[in-house]
């Protein structure tokens, strides 16, 4: 405080000298003329007044003042402040002939309990190991040992930097959910919403809940943000009681999918049979992810639930039955999911199937084929195929990586991330952001506790036989690298996983330029 005050000293006694005269103009000319009976109020004004004047002068001598009291020097610095500098990243945003950008931060990342070492933005000594040297033993681990595939790559130069029969396709699991999320952004954008609407027949009088495809649907007392069934509900018993309506005929519409509701692999405590409307999944519990018993027909079980509000909210109706809501049919009330961007995210960190499949059906119906598990998968493939990814040996049965029929390859793994980090493609980048953190977030929240927690960011398979790993990492280098790693005829579900965080860890704190 002494150093500032001693600094700031000399500029406010020259401001004060600067603004002597005009000071001593403006106080003669507020000066007030002395009563011959003085008043207490007229000397505080009078005080007031001059204190003002003096206080006006010295500001206008230190500096001019915008008109919204911005003073233009502080303006000037807080311009400068916004030119292009920072870390140097390749230069990208630098205008010519302005300064050079501030070198890049000192290393700051520790994975947690890592003894791996620090994993930092420092370039790696000259004498680093070979990744493939670093890599291939932890690969040729006897847990991963019947049969494995591996790719990791640059992102930054999308060059490859290690493979292993990275062409060969095998059984990708649920980072077959990378693949859904980077089609269903393509396809549709990360603003697109999931609508489900109410709609009143102007003939029959019917009341229609109509499914939009919202996996994301809840009918919880908090809806955390996702689309409300309660919320629905209560605005359509407002629109039916305005038109004197207090009993309804209600009916719900699930044409807007098609085929077969229930996945391949049969009922599953992983996923509930698809359906347009769902709400909570179809769960028979309060949860919101993870593996639970669903109910038979979530439709059906949606619409009474929805019944039951409306009854609450003062509309009774009949028991629901299915139909479907013709064009005439006027909407009531709708509520709609949050961005599609959310719900990629949601999908990716909770290895979410219901989002899943829904997300490859509302792809499908962006490039006009049908809503169904083949119509999905077919449409998922077509739109990867338009973003020129390596689509060799890729085979696409759903959305969610549940069928062991699906195949991919770590090189068309790779290169979806890779695409998700493309500054030219930004609606992709929730695929990058929706990774589950290793050691705190989703599939990964157990997992990297002597490792490269917090480093690690990736996507998890798990099937009968079968256990991946695809997602991204900044190793020693400072470069982000995607990897993917995929092992087939597994016997040793956790020591296989164990295997795989291994390699991830090893890749995160290799300097292996």
């Amino acid at each position: 405080m002494k150093r500032i005050a001693n600094a700031v000293r000399p500029r406010l006694a020259s401001a004060a000298t600067a603004a002597g005269p005009r000071v001593a103009r403006l106080v003669r000319a507020v000066r007030l003329p002395r009563p011959r009976t003085a008043r207490t109020w007229q000397y505080t004004a009078g005080a007031a007044t001059a204190g003002l004047a003096l206080a006006a002068g010295v500001v206008t001598v230190a500096g001019p003042w915008d008109a919204d009291g911005q003073r233009t020097a502080e303006r000037d610095r807080a311009a400068a402040l916004e030119r292009p500098g920072g870390a140097d990243h390749g230069g990208s945003g630098t205008i010519a002939g302005a300064s050079r950008p501030a070198p890049s931060a000192a290393p700051v990342l520790t994975g947690l309990g890592g003894a791996a070492g620090t994993v930092t933005t420092r370039k790696a000594p000259p004498a680093g190991k070979a990744l493939e040297d670093v890599l291939e033993p932890l690969l040729s681990a006897p847990a991963l040992a019947h049969g494995h595939s591996a790719a990791v790559v640059d992102i930054g130069t999308g060059k490859l930097l290690y493979g292993a029969d990275g062409g060969e396709a095998l059984t990708p699991a649920s980072t077959t959910k990378i693949a859904t999320a980077v089609a269903a952004l393509s396809a549709l954008g990360p603003d697109h919403r999931l609508t489900t609407r109410t709609a009143l027949e102007p003939d029959t009088g019917e009341l229609v809940l109509v499914g939009g495809g919202d996996p994301t649907l809840t009918a919880h007392p908090e809806s955390g943000g996702w689309a409300s069934l309660r919320v629905l509900a209560t605005a359509t018993a407002t629109a039916l009681k305005k038109r004197g309506i207090h009993k309804i005929t209600l009916s719900y519409d699930t044409t807007l999918y098609s085929g077969p509701a229930v996945h391949p692999i049969g009922v599953n405590e992983n996923l509930a049979p698809v359906s347009p409307l769902t709400a909570d999944e179809g769960r028979t519990d309060g949860s919101d992810h993870g593996p639970i018993a669903r109910v038979a027909d979530p439709a059906a079980t949606t619409a009474r639930t929805f019944a039951g509000l409306l009854k609450a909210a003062g509309v009774t109706t009949t028991s629901p039955g299915p139909s479907k809501a013709t064009s005439r049919a006027r909407t009531l009330a709708a509520v709609s999911s949050p961005p599609l961007s959310a719900l990629v995210e949601r999908m990716l960190t909770n290895s979410d199937n219901d989002i899943a499949e829904a997300l490859a059906r509302q792809t499908a119906l962006a490039s006009g084929r049908p809503a169904s598990f083949d119509g999905g998968a077919k449409a998922v493939a077509a739109q990867l195929g338009k973003l020129g990814l390596p689509m060799t040996g890729a085979s696409f049965h759903d959305g969610s990586g549940l069928n062991h029929d699906d195949r991919l390859t770590a090189n068309l793994l790779t290169a979806l991330l890779v695409k998700a980090a493309d500054p030219a493609r930004p609606g992709l980048r929730p695929v990058l952001t929706g990774l589950p953190v290793a050691g705190f977030t989703g599939t990964l929240a157990a997992r990297y506790a002597d490792g490269a927690a917090g480093v690690v960011r990736a996507k998890t398979g798990t099937l009968t036989g079968v256990n991946t790993l695809a997602g991204t990492v900044v190793d020693r280098d400072g470069r982000l690298v995607a990897f993917a790693f995929l092992a087939s005829g597994t016997t040793d579900a956790p020591a296989a996983q164990a295997a795989l965080d291994r390699t991830a860890t090893a890749l995160a704190g290799c300097g292996c330029g």
